[in-house]
């Protein structure tokens, strides 16, 4: 409320007004300068510092805060003068209160709605980038996409219920409007929180090799919103809707590590040194493991004998691969260098064998024939 001297004078009140106009100006242009001046300086240093964006972002809103702050303080002094020229506006310092909670309200929002998205983009930019974890880079760009829309949404809200508005029905509305959409969406919706899942979880992760139980198998291109995409050994990609991934049993290859275990099953004949066979067995893994770049060179071979087979002593023979296209070419050397071992050495691999008895050798009388 201005003073009673400046509220009885023609001259005075709309001079007080103008004065507050005109400080709040020149406040207005003076934070316009100085922020200029100090982002300018340390942008030549640091252009991509979080303080330099933060003072960019909020330098227009506060300029802007400042201006209006003026206007309606101006205003409010003239709505309060008992001089008639300004009997026109009494009564409207109820409506200049009302308007200028709105306007800080829709201030708020449009700088809260611009700082939140210039620190995604900053976090997604410069943080998350570097850390092994695919969270922010999938999961904040389409939230700093929504931000706007939810702030803005939440401040017109907040605006019309400043101003008596009921919103109460418009609520209910998208409420009924919303259930509608989602069960129009539901297969969209359920792939996009599946995705939510596979993000957050961090489990599969492009580059992984990934087979899905009773399903394709590839290496992991893209993990998306809505479908996780993967090549498989045929070189093709193949698309996943999100829901599937979350409702099946994955199996990732590259987790914990991309190293991979090999088991390699042979037979030896009843005849042979088993003691000799694990030493020559052992032996040719060893060299095979030291000389191949698919190896894991910290791991050791092991062996064991399995079982009495029909024909051999059957036996195994574990070794790691760096990871599964390695441990075919593992696989695949093991095999050829023990096949020219065993030639080497004289040790026998017995083809199966069926043992045929003439009932006439075991005195027992001849079948008859069939006419």
């Amino acid at each position: 409320m201005p003073p009673d001297f400046i509220s009885q004078s023609s001259l005075w009140g709309p001079l007080f007004a103008v004065m507050i106009f005109a400080a709040l100006v020149l406040l207005a242009a003076l934070i316009q300068v100085g922020i200029g001046f100090v982002v300018r300086r340390r942008k030549k240093t640091a252009p991509e510092a979080l303080g330099v964006l933060v003072l960019a972002a909020v330098r227009g809103p506060v300029v802007m805060f400042l201006l209006v702050l003026g206007l309606f303080l101006g205003v409010l002094v003239l709505t309060r003068l008992e001089i008639p020229a300004f009997d026109v506006m009494d009564g409207w310092d109820q409506w200049v209160r009302s308007g200028w909670v709105v306007v800080v309200i829709l201030q708020a929002s449009h700088l809260a709605s611009k700082l939140g998205t210039i620190l995604m983009g900053w976090y997604v930019q410069r943080v998350a980038g570097q850390t092994a974890l695919t969270f922010g880079d999938k999961l904040l760009p389409p939230i700093r996409r929504i931000l706007p829309i939810a702030v803005y949404s939440v401040g017109l809200l907040v605006a019309m219920a400043t101003l008596d508005i009921a919103i109460s029905p418009l609520l209910a509305g998208f409420g009924i409007g919303g259930l509608a959409v989602a069960l129009a969406v539901q297969p969209t919706l359920s792939n996009f929180f599946s995705g939510t899942y596979l993000v957050t979880e961090g489990e599969v992760k492009e580059g992984d090799y990934i087979e899905l139980e009773g399903g394709p198998a590839g290496y992991v291109v893209d993990v998306g919103w809505r479908s996780t995409k993967i090549r498989s050994r045929y070189n093709n990609l193949v698309m996943i809707p999100n829901s599937k991934m979350a409702d099946t049993i994955v199996t990732n290859y590259f987790s914990p590590t991309p190293a991979l275990n090999v088991i390699i099953t042979c037979g030896v004949s009843y005849q042979e040194d088993l003691a000799h066979v694990e030493r020559v067995v052992l032996d040719v893994c060893r060299k095979v493991m030291q000389e191949s770049p698919d190896a894991a060179k910290d791991s050791e071979p092991f062996f064991g004998f399995w079982e009495f087979g029909e024909s051999n002593i059957d036996f195994w023979i574990f070794v790691q691969a760096n990871d599964r296209s390695g441990s075919f070419t593992l696989r695949s050397e093991i095999i050829k260098a023990m096949h020219a071992r065993f030639n080497e050495e004289g040790i026998e691999i017995n083809y199966p064998v069926r043992k045929l008895v003439h009932p006439a050798a075991n005195g027992m009388p001849p079948i008859p024939e069939m006419t």
